[in-house]
């Protein structure tokens, strides 16, 4: 039997009371909510994605890391706990503590907390990719003095996607977008009017079906209904929203079809992808990175990166086109550059209702309404 003294019993209670505080200290730096100290320089704050997703939170994210690699600065990524409004201000208030200079933030998601982060936090800059600044009902917009955004004509990568498929050969179409934001609206018009201009140069008909499946993430009903589509006339589908490409892929190798990726070369995700929509969000996050940490950012500006800047494009390296070449491709890029060839890109309605086509027809679903949901 070992006896301790009143004093060591007190001594012992004390510290293992340290030790207890300093587990839970621990604990709550692990939370990705939490303040854990760690001072940093740029921060990135993901929407629903991650660093990994393939997609433009990963793009960013490298282009991030590129530059705080080459110059020394500080880095990290801070990833919410949920996509609500508050979930995602808990970030900044934990990068301004942790005294970040530089916030970048990609998605629609983070419009309305960058709206009041940057006044908010107005010492500190951020970075919007692919969305604007607006209050809660969408009644204001404002890119304050300390804020850039960066958004890319998508509608040219859809054209180009949609006119290559067309050129290739495919007559029945189809577009699955996620939730009918910007972007997203934007890549599905220029693809429709992509395959109309090269169906009228083929002199050959096409056809479109065309819906939003309100989501971005990997749900069962999209795969039944991409197989049923395929199942029918459908041979290529360009699917355009995030992880929502997962159950489309799935249904064309499931049911003889083909897949057009988007914002990245999806290439190495399935042999059905002949093709991907990019836009090089990792070059466009690297530069305004680099503006701002040497002294050239001009905050108060939206920033549109097109096929001029070299923004958008197909990987004509990875793609699996059978008939369309690289020398008709730089053809028809060199026409959006020059502006000979303009696509349609408003977003108001989001129904193809307002394009003017010639040969080709679109047929437009209501995802929720033939009960996918």
């Amino acid at each position: 039997m070992i006896l301790f003294g009143n004093k060591t019993v007190k001594s012992l209670s004390l510290f293992l009371a340290a030790l207890l505080f300093a587990f839970s200290l621990c604990g709550c730096s692990s939370d990705p909510g939490s303040d854990d100290g760690k001072e940093v320089d740029v921060v990135l704050v993901t929407d629903f994605g991650t660093i990994d997703d393939n997609s433009f939170n990963q793009l960013a994210w490298e282009g991030i890391k590129q530059y705080a690699e080459e110059s020394g600065i500080r880095y990290e990524y801070y990833h919410p706990e949920d996509t609500d409004y508050d979930s995602i201000m808990q970030q900044f208030k934990r990068g301004y503590k942790n005294d970040a200079q530089l916030f970048v933030c990609p998605g629609t998601m983070l419009e309305v907390p960058v709206y009041n982060a940057q006044d908010k936090y107005g010492k500190s800059g951020f970075i919007i990719v692919d969305g604007i600044p607006h209050n809660e009902d969408g009644t204001k917009t404002e890119i304050g003095e300390n804020t850039e955004v960066i958004t890319f004509a998508e509608e040219q990568a859809g054209f180009l996607a949609g006119y290559a498929a067309v050129r290739d050969g495919y007559k029945g179409l189809g577009f699955m977008g996620g939730i009918p934001v910007d972007p997203v609206i934007r890549y599905g018009y220029g693809f429709v009017q992509g395959a109309d201009y090269a169906a009228i140069e083929m002199g050959v008909n096409v056809h479109i079906r065309y819906t939003y499946t309100n989501t971005f993430s990997d749900e069962p009903g999209i795969e039944d209904m991409a197989g049923a589509w395929f199942d029918d006339d459908t041979e290529v589908i360009f699917a355009c929203g995030g992880n929502i490409g997962k159950p489309v892929i799935r249904a064309a190798e499931n049911h003889n079809g083909k897949v057009i990726g988007v914002d990245v070369d999806q290439s190495g995700e399935s042999e059905t992808v002949i093709t991907s929509a990019m836009k090089d969000i990792k070059s466009a996050v690297y530069n305004d990175v680099k503006a701002y940490f040497e002294g050239s950012f001009t905050g108060g500006n939206q920033k549109n990166v097109t096929a001029a800047d070299n923004g958008v494009c197909l990987p004509m390296e990875t793609s699996r086109f059978e008939k369309f070449d690289k020398d008709s491709y730089d053809t028809i890029y060199s026409h959006l550059v020059d502006g000979m060839i303009a696509p349609y890109n408003k977003t108001d309605i989001g129904t193809c209702d307002e394009l003017s086509l010639i040969n080709t027809e679109v047929t437009y679903i209501d995802y929720d309404a033939v009960g996918q949901n």
